[in-house]
């Protein structure tokens, strides 16, 4: 499987590259997961990798994350591709997510309805984890969910300013105040004094040691939702002690305690540099950089060791000054956005016109034999004053159809029209006549009809493409 440069025709398909292949193609998805592989073999050239290793290896899990609509194609058609190759492995798991809309309609391209990335990051620069947080909370895991700029600009300020960035500057704030940013003691006796006055203190650092396991298995398990809510529960968790234990009005009462307080307040902050990595990379650095450590000294598959000890951030260690993780996102921002996305509707040029119908593929389409044909004769239906009785000169028969337009054409008016027939709809019976097909027709915004004609006199038969 070397890539390869094909040809793309316009329906959707590639040119059959052999010798009798003329006019013939191949179905896209056919072909479309060759250049999966073939992506893979570039990257893995381009940075001196096996990419055998990602394809043929008994030790490598092939995962395909996807949209509902691409089911049947990753689930049959492409496994049975490479099953039928031999020596590829097949995939383990295909997690496919329902649709994900945007301010009330369907994401479409092609009208612009959309919010595109490019244009997001010149709007909102360095807001990458943002908007990756919003993305991931409203995930449509088991339905369809839908994005709008002020849920954006509420889960921002309030979730991610409000929570973990007010808990991370509140701990790092409280260190400099009291220690001059050196890491105080943690002292197990005071710990378990303060358990006695506020049972949940203890029992929650018991839970740190675990969190990081809890939120593995729900990524494992692709129950990315539920894993950055475990992530935000944990700085809930934080700013909740906090406000109980009151450090900043203790440390005048029982300053040994709040050594131990504001001990495990670090670590909390160290263990959420950790478990935010998979789903704010940004932010995760940024904490560890403000708290003076390494990717290496917050490693994944070393904080549970760590956490026993409370080592995550060494006693006596010198963190850094605070800085803010997020900004609040104003209204303006919001608005502008939100101007931006009305102008794609204001540029209509028939505001009145419908929606847009489900969008299909080039092979839906196809399937649609439209002819052109001249009506050889045409009268009123005997049992229905909305339907006209034709006989349709198709170029390849003659044929009856039954159509609603009565009531804007007149049975002489439409004798000897050229017009465009869908000749391949299945018969049905319409008030007792069956009609063989379906003449296609316009409509203004005031319900009238028109036909749909060639602008010049083409042989009956031809065909519409």
């Amino acid at each position: 499987m070397q890539p390869r440069s094909i040809t793309r025709d316009l329906n959707w398909g590639v040119k059959v590259p052999v010798e009798g292949g003329e006019g013939k193609v191949l179905y896209v998805w056919f072909d479309a997961p060759i250049g999966y592989i073939s992506a893979t073999k570039q990257w893995a050239l381009d940075n001196n990798k096996d990419w055998e290793d990602y394809w043929k290896s008994d030790e490598t899990e092939l995962i395909h994350f996807i949209g509902k609509d691409n089911i049947v194609f990753h689930c049959i058609i492409f496994p049975i591709i490479l099953k039928e190759h031999g020596g590829f492995i097949l995939p383990t798991n295909v997690p496919a997510n329902e649709f994900l809309n945007l301010e009330g309609n369907k994401i479409s391209t092609s009208r612009n309805w959309a919010v595109w990335l490019h244009e997001y990051l010149e709007d909102f620069p360095d807001k990458q984890d943002e908007l990756r947080y919003v993305l991931t909370s409203i995930s449509p895991e088991s339905k369809d969910s839908e994005f709008t700029w002020k849920d954006y600009q509420a889960r921002v300020n309030n979730e991610l300013v409000a929570n973990i960035g007010n808990y991370v500057n509140r701990v790092i704030v409280l260190i400099n105040k009291f220690y001059d940013g050196i890491v105080p003691p943690f002292n197990k006796q005071e710990s378990l004094s303060l358990e006695t006055k506020n049972p949940d203190y203890y029992s929650y650092l018991g839970l740190l040691k675990n969190y990081k396991d809890v939120v593995e298995e729900l990524i494992i398990n692709f129950k990315f939702r539920e894993g950055l809510f475990e992530v935000m529960r944990l700085s809930s968790e934080g700013n909740r002690i906090l406000a109980a234990i009151e450090p900043w009005k203790l440390i005048k009462t029982n300053p040994e305690k709040v050594k131990t307080v504001m001990n495990s307040a670090i670590q909390t902050v160290a263990a959420l540099s950790i478990i935010c990595e998979p789903y704010l990379p940004k932010t995760s650095k940024k904490i560890k950089q403000l708290l003076n450590l390494s990717e290496e000294d917050l490693a994944w598959f070393t904080m549970n060791e760590k956490l026993i000890n409370c080592s995550l951030v060494p006693t006596n260690h010198q963190i850094g000054n605070a800085e803010l993780l997020f900004q609040k996102i104003e209204d303006d921002a919001i608005e502008a956005q939100i101007k931006k996305l009305n102008k794609t509707k204001i540029h209509q040029s028939n505001p009145k016109a419908k929606p847009m119908k489900e969008e299909i593929t080039f092979d839906e389409f196809s399937k649609m034999d439209i002819r052109i044909g001249t009506i050889l004769t045409a009268e009123k239906h005997p049992d229905a004053d909305k339907l006209l009785k034709m006989t349709i000169d198709t170029g390849i028969d003659v044929r009856t159809v039954v159509s609603g337009i009565a009531e804007h054409y007149q049975p002489a008016e439409v004798i000897g029209k050229q017009v465009s027939v869908l000749v391949n709809l299945a018969p049905r019976k319409i008030r007792g006549i069956e009609s063989q097909g379906m003449i296609l027709m316009a409509e203004n915004n005031e319900g009238v009809l028109a036909f749909v004609s060639p602008e010049k006199a083409i042989d009956n038969g031809g065909e519409v493409r």
